[in-house]
């Protein structure tokens, strides 16, 4: 079966047990992923997957069952086992299935060539001989990897909302390893888009010169200083921080913006974004994954929490309208929240201007140790990183092996400046973070 005949098997079997409010939610996918080492494919993957959750309200109760096999009798067994969730769970949560919004808004994906795999495997040997011929420097480690996903989602439910939707995505990588003399030096470059309009040469250059940035590099200084934190840094942290944008969290007293919507939380010069519509994005989405339609909002405004992102069971709590955040991280998944293109407002400066009215401090182009390093709950991080010196206004030598430390809260309250150099980052689940340089007034680093 199809989805459109499993849907009508599963609603006729939900209209038999009587049901009146219940809902199918779909998702499908395809990647194809491969690498190149010295000349040969190195590896290849290939993955297709769907499945589909059924929900279901019996007195006040949802009731959830998924599967990823459609047939008739499977259609029957996914009514049976939601309704028998249902029965057996005591929450005093009141639930919702969404009946559908007046208009939603059209979501025109970005535009990307579905490649052969005999395209991708000659682009990517490609791209692999243009980073081996673009320094003589570079050794065996060097990789070339491509990859292509295409996603469908789709919401229908007993109310009559029917929403489809579906996105495309190519991707290419260069990752250079550069010998100086037996100290080897590796950093990478990616391009998004359809594989035909992505630059090799650009890629590869972008790559080595990464790469070739970091030799000679000394240790990090010791001390507090104001620093200049490069887009790819800023969206390193915001992808470890967004979950305390969450109502779910907020609500659950995980987040440290509980309550403070209408006060500021960040320096006036602020504005965080959530755009589920940014033209260059290849996250966009016009319903979210209870189908509430979608809009853009500032949740931070010139500093001022504006709102909390929200889902519809989090914004009947709070009494406000759902933000249309409803997110779910597979089809099996039970509904949670995300932003879509996540980001801080560009400001009008460039980077170099930045730097300038910073004078002397630090530059810090990349963050590692997200993961173990941070904790969305306190704020703190404390978080290796790479980057340059800046002696007066401009940027001098490379330094590395140095650990910024402080509070994402207390951060947002010490940024001077936004630069105009957005920078948006590729799709991670539902969401895309980006940001412009920022200016900090000051924070503490470890190095030497």
């Amino acid at each position: 079966m199809n989805y459109s005949e499993f849907k009508e098997a599963v609603f006729a079997q939900a209209q038999a047990q009587g049901l009146t409010a219940y809902e199918l939610y779909y998702s499908a996918g395809e990647s194809v992923e491969l690498e190149v080492f010295q000349t040969e494919i190195k590896g290849f993957q290939s993955a297709n997957s769907h499945g589909a959750c059924f929900r279901c309200l019996i007195n006040g109760q949802m009731g959830y069952a998924s599967t990823s096999l459609f047939s008739a009798e499977e259609a029957e067994r996914l009514v049976e086992h939601a309704l028998d969730n249902a029965r057996t769970i005591e929450s005093a949560d009141e639930q919702f299935l969404h009946r559908g919004d007046a208009q939603y808004q059209t979501v025109e994906p970005k535009p990307v060539r579905e490649p052969s795999t005999e395209e991708m495997i000659d682009f990517a040997l490609s791209l692999q001989k243009k980073l081996y011929a673009g320094d003589s420097r570079v050794v065996d480690g060097t990789q070339a990897q491509v990859a292509y996903e295409r996603n469908e989602t789709a919401i229908d439910n007993s109310y009559g909302l029917s929403l489809h939707e579906q996105s495309k995505l190519a991707v290419a990588y260069g990752v250079a390893l550069l010998d100086d003399g037996g100290e080897k030096y590796d950093a990478y470059d990616m391009e998004l888009g359809s594989l035909d309009g992505i630059d090799q040469d650009k890629l590869m250059k972008k790559a080595i010169e990464k790469a070739a940035a970091q030799i000679g590099a000394e240790v990090g200084p010791t001390g507090s200083f104001p620093v200049v934190l490069a887009p790819s840094a800023v969206r390193s942290l915001l992808s470890v921080f967004s979950p305390v944008f969450s109502a779910e969290n907020a609500q659950k007293g995980l987040s440290l913006l509980a309550g403070k919507e209408g006060q500021m939380v960040a320096s006036s010069c602020v504005t965080l974004m959530d755009d589920p519509f940014y033209a260059d994005s290849y996250a966009k989405a016009s319903f979210d994954a209870e189908g509430c339609a979608t809009s853009t909002k500032a949740v931070v405004e010139h500093g001022v929490l504006t709102t909390l992102l929200h889902n519809l069971k989090t914004a009947h709590v709070a009494g406000v309208k759902t933000t249309a955040n409803a997110s779910k991280g597979s089809y099996a998944a039970p509904v949670s929240i995300s932003p879509y293109n996540f980001y801080f407002a560009p400001g009008d400066q460039t980077q170099d201007e930045l730097l300038a009215q910073m004078d002397n401090g630090i530059l810090v182009e990349t963050m590692t140790g997200l993961h173990a390093g941070a904790s969305a709950v306190s704020g703190d991080f404390s978080l290796q990183c790479t980057g340059y010196l800046v002696e007066k206004g401009k940027k001098t030598r490379a330094i590395r092996n140095f650990t910024v430390a402080d509070n994402f809260f207390e951060l947002l309250k010490k940024i001077e400046a936004v630069g105009s150099d957005m920078e948006l980052g590729s799709p991670s689940g539902n969401t895309c973070f980006g940001s412009p340089s920022l200016l900090i007034c000051e924070t503490s680093l470890a190095g030497k």
